[in-house]
């Protein structure tokens, strides 16, 4: 029977004579830890034999952590992300130089031996009799490969770091046994590989691809001879022999690598002499780590992505397995973000509000029918400085973001569809005074509100009787509150809850009636995909932020898809189309109009200016702007803003020009569809002139109908005319 290699089925007996023999002819000395002999460890042959079998023989090689690339949907990169540095390649895409100089000065014999260099134990016991000391040790690159999976199977947790470095003799003999089962089962190119893959090369750079692109920016198949004798020299202690800081050590070091390689005949001493007279040249590439490194802005969506990915069990059960499989990396991550409406986003937001101004801008915009994020950004920059944040002002607190803003007046839509959808004509007229005290009780979901709270409109000549399109238009205050009061609090809660709109800090909708006027806080990506639902015939179609995602492998992994459902009809959302579409037309949001182009939107404005708002949309895009103090602080009256000074600041005035500019750049050059609509009549504005009665006296529920027929209610095809009305209904 021919002789087995180094654990190849030995008997106990065998086993036992090989383990005492390496413990006592070397004085157990392996990688430079001198052990004691057996005898006084107590390692009798059958306790050695039987501790020896007890260790799995199955070593279980962790996923090398690697770089992931996140890409924008043209396949741009926003970013790298990784917890080490490091890019896997194969042995054949390495220098043939790296390859004979680590072997040269780690584990010279490495092609003769096995698991265990018997020569090199000795050699190392000689050398550290005759010093007294413990100088050399004898690990072989095996070994060396074996510890390094220990160390990469600790990942970042200091404890586990410490117990797979830690020099003592239980740990050295679970190397021995784990170096001889690789031993057999890869063979000698795939431990180079491996190895060369996994060690640490310093300033980061973890395996021989990260190193060659951090010192030398280039692969690692063009290194040249003297560089590769560098890279190697640096394993055995990357801060000593680190060139960028002790370059005078570095050099000594590559230069022993270089003899080292001469004296084995891997090159020519020639060869040797002459690399060892060239000075080191390095050509550094500094890591770009994390998502501060993104351009245009988009480090917050970038943040975002992983966010997205630490909450979705698609990428793990638990969120630790899905933090574990994150700091893998080595995956490639293409996501919705457009970059044309990046760019735009992050322009838009520079020129209207500076990082330094006591407030803060940011902007999402979304794609209605696919709940895409295709623009992602802030006033303040990314990242720790002065001026700069790593809250996400554009997303929920669970998501990154703070603690949300309050919309004011861009939740009136939100009530205007819930009341079409309830049967409430669009030309329902109220008195609208300038000042009223809400009515008392309201219906909620569960009960009734009371109170006797007051509400204003914002200028004292806003005075009704209004329509629902001027209301809307002149965002009356007075008329919504009257609105959601004969309505009810309940259909309004669920129709935000069907149009995806919830409070930023994942707290239920509080059910009162000063909901309508927008005073609980929302982010504005939820804002944004809301209205996406108007542009979008009534479908609301869920934030999504992930196209596709390959592994290290390029397999596919599953990713989160959007959901999409109706919130409205067709003709609720077609009809809120109109009414926003006066806002920019007529109303308060002029200034956010596109021009050759469809849209609509709501301006908004917070109890005391700590909010102002703008969100709008067209048919294939939708946008929410902010503007604001993210510690609800700063009151914005008397303040300058990108350089404009402002008694009070309006929806309409900054954030609006903000919507206006961002989707104009997003939207160029694409198509400019039209936005669905349906005739909308205005009862003050078609009552007669001398029609002087009944200012304020409609009933709720009663309005003109669509062709100025007295009594004409709002009738969806299929229900009951509920508020009565003649026969002049749609």
């Amino acid at each position: 029977m021919p002789k087995k290699r180094d654990g190849g089925g030995l008997s106990k007996t065998q086993q036992a004579a090989k383990f005492l023999g390496v413990s006592v002819l070397a004085g157990a000395v392996l990688a430079g830890l001198a052990l004691p002999a057996a005898g006084a460890l107590g390692l009798t042959a059958k306790g050695s034999v039987e501790g020896f079998d007890d260790i799995p023989a199955n070593l279980k090689t962790p996923p090398l952590s690697q770089r992931t690339r996140i890409l924008d949907a043209k396949g741009g990169e926003i970013a790298k992300i990784y917890s080490r540095d490091r890019t896997v390649v194969d042995l054949k895409d390495m220098s043939p130089y790296i390859r004979q100089a680590i072997v040269a000065i780690e584990d010279a014999r490495f092609y003769e031996h096995g698991a265990i260099d018997m020569k090199g134990i000795l050699r190392a016991v000689n050398k550290n009799a005759r010093s007294g000391g413990v100088s050399e040790g004898a690990s072989t690159l095996t070994q060396q490969y074996v510890k390094n999976v220990f160390v990469e199977e600790a990942g970042d947790d200091p404890d586990k770091v410490a117990q797979a470095t830690q020099q003592t003799i239980g740990r050295k003999v679970k190397e021995l046994k784990y170096a001889i089962q690789v031993e057999k089962e890869l063979g000698k190119r795939k431990i180079l590989q491996n190895y060369l893959n996994i060690t640490f090369f310093g300033q980061q750079a973890y395996g021989v691809e990260a190193a060659a692109q951090r010192y030398f920016s280039k692969q690692a198949k063009d290194l040249n001879l003297e560089e590769s004798a560098l890279l190697a020299g640096i394993v055995q202690s990357p801060t000593r022999y680190d060139p960028l800081n002790a370059p005078q050590e570095a050099t000594k070091r590559r230069n022993t690598v270089l003899q080292r390689m001469a004296d084995l005949k891997d090159i020519s001493q020639a060869q040797a002499d002459a690399a060892a007279k060239k000075p080191i040249k390095l050509s550094v590439s500094r890591p770009k780590n994390g998502c501060i490194t993104a351009s245009d802005g988009a480090g917050f969506f970038c943040d975002y992505i992983r966010k997205v990915f630490l909450n979705d069990k698609n990428f793990g059960k638990s969120r630790k397995a899905r933090l574990q499989r994150w700091n893998e990396g080595g995956m490639t991550i293409r996501t919705t973000l457009d970059p044309q409406s990046q760019k735009s986003v992050q322009a838009s937001l520079r020129d209207h509000v500076y990082a330094d101004d006591p407030v803060a801008g940011a902007a999402t915009i979304v794609e209605p029918g696919t709940g895409k994020i295709l623009g992602m950004g802030q006033s303040r920059p990314y990242g720790f400085g002065e001026n700069q944040t790593v809250i996400n002002l554009s997303v929920d607190h669970g998501m990154g973001g703070g603690a949300g803003y309050q919309p004011g007046s861009t939740f009136k839509p939100v009530i205007a569809a819930a009341a079409l959808e309830q049967g409430t004509s669009p030309e329902q007229e109220y008195p609208s005074p300038y000042r009223m005290q809400y009515p008392s009780p309201v219906q909620t979901c569960d009960g009734e509100w009371q109170g006797t709270d007051m509400t204003q409109n914002e200028n004292k000549e806003e005075v009704g009787p209004y329509g629902m399109k001027e209301a809307t238009a002149k965002s009356v205050n007075t008329y919504f509150v009257q609105l959601i009061s004969d309505m009810g609090i309940c259909p309004a809660v669920k129709m935000a809850q069907k149009m995806g709109i919830e409070r930023a800090d994942g707290k239920p909708l509080q059910q009162v009636p000063s909901m309508t006027l927008g005073v609980q806080e929302m982010s504005p990506l939820t804002m944004a995909a809301g209205y996406a639902a108007f542009a979008n015939d009534g479908e609301y179609c869920s934030p999504v932020a992930i196209e596709s995602i390959t592994d290290a492998r390029g397999r596919a992994m599953k990713v989160p898809q959007t959901s999409c459902r109706s919130a409205m009809s067709k003709r609720t959302a077609d009809t809120i189309n109109t009414l926003l579409k006066g806002v920019v037309e007529d109303g308060t949001g002029k200034e956010a109009g596109l021009q050759g182009r469809d849209s609509a939107g709501k301006t908004g404005t917070s109890d005391s200016r700590y909010a102002a708002w703008f969100v709008g949309y067209t048919p294939n895009a939708a946008g929410a702007v902010w503007v604001g103090d993210p510690m609800h602080k700063r009151k914005m009256y008397d303040i300058s803003i990108g350089g404009v000074p402002h008694d009070k600041v309006y929806g309409a005035d900054t954030p609006g020009p903000i919507w206006r500019d961002a989707m104009s750049g997003a939207l160029a050059d694409r198509p400019a569809p039209q936005l669905p609509t349906v005739p909308v009549g205005d009862p003050a504005k078609d009552r007669p002139q001398d029609d002087d009665k009944g200012h304020g006296a409609h009933k709720p529920g009663r309005g003109h109908g669509g062709d100025n027929k007295p009594g004409g209610g709002w009738h969806i095809p299929g229900f009951p005319n509920l508020l009565g009305g003649g026969n002049g209904g749609w």
